[in-house]
């Protein structure tokens, strides 16, 4: 039946936005996360404005046919996820922008990637802050769908801190326009936070309204190493505690080598830990903040500290930082994490990830947005080898539990998608639980938004 409706859909879209080439279609199947249950979609469907989409929408609540709408597919929680005999809608056609100086904000569809959307506010001296260290690859809609965070989010916050509205389509194919260019506004729900980190389950955005920022100054920026994960650590606090550093990011060992084994920039190899952080406050201020980062990083038992205001110089170590997962994942298959916890917690946490690796004779890499506590814990496997796949899974559930336990979440800007959501109900508690449920079926009631995700 729902086969048989499909030249419906095609005749309603411009011609070539519904494909169904069988080569095609695998590509669509799954995310970065490539959730080993993906299903094969009925067809993919690329619309370029929010009257196509809701069409789309319009065709899936009638026919009950599954939506899983998708980015740029750079995601690492299995959001994107294709079901068998469902929809992959694409927002990647839907790439257009405009600029309002004045107002300091940008209207952006969600196809644009990050890295597009600061270039072209950049050439009118603004600035989109948030900044996954997969900035260049992952699209606005995207970041929207799962709240992405960032390198310099410590300081300037994520995502959802920089949405002032958008256009979403629910799932029955009515377009909502929520909030504006406003900056201050305070009229009715708050639906568009509703909206952001949704993943997909309530609606489509396909418009965005960002709020942008003057440039951001020159950065002074604090490198150190350490021969313990716990002293590198127990740095965090003491910083974040006495100045906002617009950086403060970690690197265990293992990501250390794996970098310098890719980049060759004379990453010290013996080094148990990097520190990573940065002041951009203005003139004195920047290197005073860097003075007594050092000094911190120093007394906590630094093997050596190294500050520059070179922005070139700063700029190779936030490379080598947001580098590191790519380089982990070179030496094997993956399971990433980004549980987070409170701040005071993040050595805690930091341990018992050390225990879990040795439990499960695992390497397991760690690095982190360690000034806001949100980690990355990179599980390293071979596919092929079903015991150890087994080790490296579990390990998956006790980094999550144990993220849980210390007070913290199982995810601080990756989202829950299908692959975390067995231990969603564990941190938000049965109460929580019900209420999302119910939110969800007010706004989707046949369930036909990216079933299976999150909810």
């Amino acid at each position: 039946m729902t086969a048989s409706a499909l030249p419906e859909l095609i005749a309603g879209l411009p011609e070539g936005t519904v494909v169904t080439d069988p080569d095609i279609l695998g590509s669509y199947r799954h995310d970065r996360a490539a959730d080993p249950n993906a299903g094969t979609p009925l067809a993919v469907v690329r619309p370029a404005k929010t009257e196509e989409v809701q069409t789309v929408l319009r065709w899936a609540s009638a026919h009950r046919v599954p939506v899983v709408p998708r980015g740029a597919g750079s995601g690492l929680s299995g959001g994107a996820t294709a079901l068998d005999g469902g929809i992959v809608l694409s927002t990647e056609k839907m790439r257009e922008i405009t600029v309002d100086p004045v107002t300091r904000t940008a209207v952006v569809q969600p196809g644009l990637l990050n890295a597009e959307v600061k270039k072209c506010v950049a050439e009118y001296g603004l600035w989109y802050p948030p900044d996954p260290s997969s900035y260049e690859i992952c699209s606005i809609g995207g970041n929207v769908a799962t709240n992405a965070g960032g390198l310099c989010c410590v300081k300037y916050g994520v995502t959802t801190d920089y949405v002032l509205g958008m256009v979403v389509v629910l799932a029955d194919g009515t377009a909502v326009r929520l909030g504006g260019p406003r900056l201050k506004d305070v009229a009715g729900l708050s639906l568009t936070k509703l909206f952001v980190g949704s993943e997909g389950t309530l609606g489509v955005v396909t418009e965005v309204t960002l709020r942008l920022l003057p440039p951001q100054h020159t950065t002074a920026t604090v490198v150190a190493t350490f021969d313990s994960v716990e002293a590198a650590v127990s740095s965090v606090v003491e910083i974040t505690g006495t100045i906002r550093p617009s950086m403060l990011e970690f690197m265990d060992s293992v990501a250390i080598n794996a970098v310098e084994d890719k980049l060759r920039m004379g990453l010290d190899r013996n080094a148990a830990a990097m520190m990573v952080a940065a002041s951009d406050d203005r003139g004195p201020a920047g290197a005073a903040d860097a003075e007594f980062m050092a000094r911190v990083f120093t007394e906590a038992g630094a093997t050596e500290c190294f500050s520059t205001d070179d922005p070139a110089e700063g700029e190779a170590f936030v490379v080598a930082r947001r580098y590191a997962i790519p380089a982990v994942e070179a030496k094997g298959s993956l399971l990433l994490e980004d549980v987070g916890v409170p701040l005071p917690a993040l050595a805690d946490l930091v341990a018992g990830v050390a225990k879990i690796a040795a439990e499960g004779d695992l390497t397991i890499s760690v690095i982190a947005h360690a000034g806001d506590g949100n980690t990355h814990p990179l599980i390293v496997y071979d596919a092929d080898d079903a015991a150890m796949t087994a080790r490296a899974e579990k390990a998956f559930g006790d980094i999550m539990d144990l993220a849980i336990s210390l007070g913290g979440t199982i995810t601080g800007e990756h989202g829950v998608g299908r692959l975390k959501k067995p231990w969603l109900a564990g941190q938000l508690g049965p109460e929580a639980m019900e209420l999302n449920r119910r939110i969800k079926a007010a706004l989707d009631p046949d369930g036909i938004l990216n079933p299976g995700a999150l909810i």
